[in-house]
């Protein structure tokens, strides 16, 4: 086997070691490439429903797919549900992107349930004039609890905070179970000034110029260093899906829904023969049942605005001058009202009253419109076909035959009816039968 010479070995280890150096390049330039440098920005308005659960599993896996650095929760919600609550929660310290909840814009809140999912965020912020907290729980019609029930529960969230706060002054933490025991509430400066939040910013800017160079450890143990001055960032709106079922959990929607839903199925049964307003009726009936499906709401509410619709269509078909339409009114009215605004209810999840009163007496009178349209066509006579040949005047032609609506008949005298038919003769058809009149002599 050949030896190298002492000059081939140096020109062999030059390779190698140019081989290494490009290797390393190549290495480094990937692994540049793939690290994580966009921010994901997401907002959550308004009552939390399943939707918002969606919503933020959705945006989640796209910040990880997409390889985001930082994921940041803008939050303004008065609450919702505890079961809502703790999936939330989960999802966001789950999350393997960090997730900073940003309390805003300007003016706007984290009550209730939004107080622990702002502590929940791997850091927190707040805008200016926000607030948070009055965490205090309350039952899922928004009722007061019970106190054995409230016990348990205000010690289950306490126990939640005191797990999301561990990493912060006993300060904050204090203030944090106050919120629950006692529904305290405080301003974005008087939350920072305890270390409750981290971050006090004037807008989504400001604060990616406070995180720049913030190392964030995710839950599983992962460091995350930030670099966000001048980092891009996007909002990762609803979907479409996500927007619609967003609709249907507003309660005057489903109001206007459950109303609309019996209104048309009542004139489908009034006029059958089409389908339209009978499908369009379901279909109403079908989105607002999801609506309530989602809404703290009274069931027994739904036995008042079917008796409203019963009472309706008893007016047509019996008239009472008004009475029974009266009281289908005030059924309707009584049905919304215990539906969405029972004792207790959220006011963020009660229905307004003008446009209960307002659809009531609406919907009443077109529903008595459309109803006795209805009624009127069915007693109608009829003005096409045979049958719309009985009671013209026809002339006689021939002993069996008559003259009637432009047409040669085959006719006969009525069963009644004495002597043959004469021609020339002006008769009345009595009855068709078959192909054949039966008619009678003009009196």
């Amino acid at each position: 086997m050949p030896r190298l010479t002492p000059f081939r070995r140096i020109r062999l280890g030059q390779w190698l070691a140019a081989l290494a150096a490009l290797l390393l390049a190549l290495a480094g330039w990937r692994g540049a490439g793939a690290q994580a440098s966009g921010v994901l920005v997401l907002s959550i308005e308004g009552p939390l429903t399943s939707v918002h659960d969606l919503y933020l599993e959705r945006t989640l896996a796209q910040a990880e797919r997409e390889n985001d650095q930082l994921v940041i929760l803008q939050l303004n919600t008065p609450g919702g549900q505890l079961d809502l609550m703790d999936k939330l929660i989960a999802r966001i310290r789950a999350s393997r992107v960090p997730v900073v909840v940003f309390v805003s814009p300007r003016g706007a809140t984290a009550g209730s349930a939004g107080t622990l999912i702002t502590l929940a965020g791997h850091a927190a912020a707040m805008g200016p004039e926000t607030v948070i907290g009055a965490a205090s729980p309350v039952g899922g019609q928004g009722e007061d609890l019970g106190e054995t029930l409230s016990a348990k529960i205000r010690e289950d969230m306490q126990a939640h905070v005191r797990a999301l706060t561990a990493n912060r002054p006993p300060e904050a933490v204090a203030l944090a179970e106050a919120m629950i025991e006692h529904a305290e509430a405080v301003t974005a400066d008087e939350a920072y000034a305890v270390g409750l939040v981290d971050y006090l910013a004037a807008d989504l800017p400001d604060l990616l110029r406070q995180l720049d160079g913030v190392t964030l450890t995710t839950l599983d143990g992962t460091p995350h260093r930030l670099a966000t001055t001048g980092a891009a960032y996007r909002s990762a709106g609803q979907s479409v899906i996500e927007q619609l079922l967003n609709i249907l959990t507003n309660p005057n929607v489903v109001f206007l829904l459950l109303s609309l839903g019996p209104l048309l199925i009542l004139n489908e049964l009034s006029s059958p023969g089409g389908w339209v307003a009978g499908f369009l009726g379901a279909v109403c009936l079908l989105l607002a049942f999801y609506g309530l499906g989602v809404l703290p709401v009274n069931w027994f509410g739904l036995l008042f605005i079917a008796l409203a619709f019963v009472l309706l269509y008893m007016e047509v078909h019996a008239p009472t001058h008004g009475a029974l339409a009266t009281a289908g009114i005030g059924s309707l009215i009584v049905g919304a009202l215990v539906l969405f605004n029972s004792p207790g209810t959220p006011s963020f999840f009660r229905v307004s009253v003008p446009l209960v009163i307002g659809v009531a007496i609406s919907f009443s009178a077109v529903a008595l419109a459309l109803l006795t349209f209805a009624l009127r066509a069915q007693a109608r006579p009829v003005t096409t076909g045979v049958e719309a040949l009985v009671g013209q005047e026809a002339v006689v032609r021939t002993p069996d035959s008559v003259h009637v609506a432009g047409e040669v008949w085959s006719a006969e005298p009525a069963e009644d009816e004495a002597g043959a038919l004469e021609p020339g003769q002006k008769v009345i058809v009595a009855a068709v039968k078959g192909l054949r009149l039966r008619v009678k002599r003009r009196s």
